[in-house]
């Protein structure tokens, strides 16, 4: 007996349990035996061929898959039709993401397939009315994957461990290579010196020694590139790393055993050291933008409480049908869209239109899910499933565009993928032409090797890294918060800044702008009212007629109305002008927010209130537009306010009172004609931060917001932008300066390695020399920055 590789996992097994199929093949378990009929009854086989000789894995035994749950909790409804985000586990290579892809498109009743084959996450979008999510997980389950409902802890728990992983190979890669150049600075004094050939050996050994770990332990990430590269026949950048590095690296061991020649083990250390930290940034960066959704768990229950048999049950928001009457009260959140029926409250949606002032809601009124009843309680009639609620259908829109690929690619990216495959031509081309005119191996080799180094990407690959990093530091000491290195890029291309009001051009807080006195009264009556109520109108009223606190009795509070009290004989009243008039004391009109103070039936003062301006939003907006970006204020608040803010600011341009989707459709609007930057704070600009090309994002800004934004500002302060703006002009033109730069190294020293005037050492220097004048030219960025 011996061992056999199976057909579809390629596993080796012992052929007394091998299993055999009607056409004789064997396989090592009955469910593999099942994929590989699977796939060749429906003309897939060429999985085979892009799998290689990878190993797969067993395919699980298909089982009963409980789909009532996911139905329950998972299945949304988009359009008449179902969809569903899921984890496949199993999914390893380019071949498992078609493989999937495959089976479930071609399939009847599947609309849509898309599937990341980074986070293993997919989104599927069926006819419920063709096939049933049943037949969905076990077509993935009988090709040998695992379907299972996302979970964001999962998918950020990986993330972590792949950026520990690279943090512990970039720790390995710098410490060698600071190491290997004490090493190859004493070997270049020797060159010129003079070294006898026993301690020229010695550090030769050395060097290898520091070296090996760095190519083959941190440089392994290009590897795996430079294998993709080959396996679908593109050059890249990680080809052309991992080639030059490799063959300068075992020409150096050749030329080290046979003591014969220079070794170049530095280059190779540097080489992969320095582009490595660009991919440590890429890996962070994927931690950062892995999707947060589950944040918003701190704005969701799963019980509320639903009338049943004349009184109120706590039940599943999951359960609530059509037309079931719910009950809010103070303190709580709103889970389901609705229309109240009875009862009164205040409710804050800053949360979810950015609304800054507190809202009466009573009956015959429509709710929104995301609402914060301040105080008061309704109850009111559901007019949407949870599935269907505006707070449902914002968690939707993130979960989509999570999977939208970025249009905007490094310049390095983009000229390096020529770049690679032209210097390996030209390396190999060298190769061929040295050898038939000299005949001898080892001239052509150094010749070749000569022109891949002094060709090697380093330069280029520093271009971008080198300056990114010092400007990503720059602003760290800043106050600003960079996500990725690319939004440095996106951000100088944005020409459109687009405001919201509330926590970012203004401070979220009101404040007294006009106070009219229309009777002599005590204003410490005034200042005792206020005091007995966390209304944000009251404790604006607080904060500006602070003085002496009295002993106030009967205080009542009439839900988003006002307050009333007595003090002695007196009976005092504080609130809108609507509950004046309901008070009978006259008729006020309410051209925006205003405070009216009573004393025994008779208003003795007026107060208007606004949402205060930060400090330096005027000058922020001036600087801008004297910069020529075209500003724009996009809110939540009513006409009346937003009008008055974006006069004071010079904003000629604004939209009011908009709900976060209709927020999101602007930016996409304005993003279509222009770059667009969005600036924002709070869970309602989530989606319109995703929609920017760069979302920006307060430091105190919900945490949801900062998570899903490009760039923070950690100093809460609106001058940050502008510097972020310069910053990010100032960084992008220095790359395009050192792109331009190896351009031109290359294009005049690869002529002369190709001719023989150069050797691999000069070679290795010259192109050391063109990343130092690469790094100098970056470090302006650290001193105007």
């Amino acid at each position: 007996m011996g061992n056999f590789i199976c057909l579809h996992c390629k596993g080796e097994f012992d052929q007394s349990v091998a299993i055999k199929d009607d056409s004789g093949h064997e396989f090592c378990c009955n469910g593999c035996m099942n994929v590989y009929g699977f796939l060749n009854s429906h003309n897939l086989s060429e999985f085979y061929d892009k799998l290689g000789n990878q190993k797969h894995f067993k395919a699980p035994n298909l089982t009963k898959i409980d789909t009532e749950t996911f139905y329950k909790n998972y299945v949304k409804n988009s359009d008449g039709f179902c969809e569903i985000y899921l984890i496949i586990e199993g999914i390893h290579c380019s071949a498992c993401v078609w493989l999937n892809e495959k089976v479930l498109i071609s399939s009847d009743g599947i609309i849509e397939v898309s599937l990341n084959s980074a986070s293993q996450k997919a989104h599927i979008k069926w006819d419920d009315s063709i096939i049933t999510l049943d037949q969905i997980l076990h077509k993935i389950s009988s090709i040998g994957y695992t379907p299972i409902p996302y979970d964001p802890q999962k998918a950020d728990a990986r993330a972590s461990q792949k950026r520990r992983e690279f943090y512990a190979k970039m720790l390995v890669g710098i410490f060698c290579t600071m190491n290997i150049m004490w090493v190859a600075v004493a070997l270049y004094g020797g060159y010129f010196s003079g070294m006898s050939k026993d301690i020229k050996d010695i550090l030769h050994f050395a060097e290898f020694i520091l070296a090996s770990p760095v190519l083959f332990y941190t440089g392994s990430e290009f590897f795996k590139g430079a294998y993709y590269a080959i396996k679908n026949r593109q050059a890249n950048m990680d080809l052309s790393i991992a080639a030059g590095a490799s063959i300068a690296y075992f020409y150096s061991v050749y030329a080290m055993l046979s003591r014969n020649g220079e070794v170049y083990f530095d280059s190779v250390a540097m080489i992969i050291t320095f582009v490595f930290v660009g991919k440590f940034l890429e890996v962070i960066s994927k931690k950062k933008s892995i999707d947060t959704l589950d944040l918003l768990g701190s704005l969701l229950v799963n019980q509320i409480y639903v009338k049943s048999n004349d009184k109120f049950e706590l039940k599943d928001v999951n359960d609530v049908k059509l037309g079931d009457i719910i009950k809010v009260r103070s303190g709580e959140r709103v889970m389901i869209d609705g229309s109240v029926v009875s009862g009164a409250g205040s409710f804050d949606l800053s949360s979810i239109t950015g609304e800054s002032l507190p809202v009466l809601i009573g009956p015959g009124k429509k709710i929104i899910s995301g609402a914060m009843c301040i105080d008061g309680s309704i109850e009111y009639e559901a007019t949407e499933l949870f599935k269907s609620s505006v707070l449902s259908k914002i968690i939707d829109l993130l979960n989509k565009a999570s999977f939208k690929k970025p249009k905007i690619e490094l310049l390095a990216n983009q000229i390096s993928a020529k770049f690679s495959l032209v210097i390996l031509l030209l390396g190999l081309g060298t190769f061929g032409v040295w050898l038939f005119n000299s005949g001898e191996i080892s001239v052509a080799i150094i010749v070749a090797i000569s022109v891949i180094i002094i060709a090697c990407p380093c330069a280029l690959s520093l271009a971008t890294p080198v300056a990114t990093l010092i400007a990503l530091g720059s602003a760290m000491r800043g106050g600003i918060i960079f996500k990725e290195a690319k939004v440095i890029e996106s951000l100088a291309k944005c020409d459109c800044v687009v405001f919201d009001k509330t926590g970012t051009l203004s401070k979220s807080k009101l404040s007294v702008i006009k106070a009219i006195k229309l009777k002599e009264y005590n204003s410490s009556l005034l200042y005792s009212l206020a005091l007995a109520s966390t209304h944000p109108v009251s404790v604006a009223i607080r904060d500006f007629s602070i003085n002496k606190q009295l002993n106030l009795s009967d205080i009542t509070s009439y839900s988003g109305l006002g307050m009333s009290a007595k003090y002695g004989d007196l009976t005092i009243y504080g609130g809108s002008s609507r509950f004046m008039s309901k008070l009978g004391f006259g008729e006020f009109e309410d051209n925006g927010l205003n405070y009216y103070f009573a004393i025994d039936g008779e208003v003795v003062a007026k107060f208007e209130l606004e949402d205060e301006l930060r400090d330096e939003s005027a000058d922020v907006i001036r600087s801008l537009q004297n910069s020529g970006y075209k500003v724009v204020m996009l809110t939540g608040d009513n006409e009346i306010t937003a009008s008055k803010i974006a006069k004071r600011l010079g904003i000629s341009e604004f939209y009011a009172s908009k709900d976060p989707l209709q927020k999101s459709q602007i930016i996409k609007e304005l993003n279509a004609k222009t770059p667009v930057v969005m600036v924002g704070d709070g869970v309602n600009d989530v989606v319109a931060l995703s929609m920017a090309s760069v979302g920006i994002c307060m430091g105190s800004g919900a945490q949801i917001s900062v998570e899903r934004s490009d760039v923070v500002l950690l100093d809460d302060n609106l001058s940050s932008l502008v510097k972020a703006l310069n910053l990010s002009r100032l960084t992008f033109k220095t790359i395009k300066q050192n792109l331009g730069f190896t351009l031109i190294y290359n294009a005049l020293t690869i002529p002369l390695a190709m001719a023989g005037f150069i050797i691999p050492l000069f070679a290795a220097i010259s192109m050391s020399l063109s990343s130092i004048i690469v790094v100098l030219n970056s470090t302006k960025i650290k001193l105007k920055g």
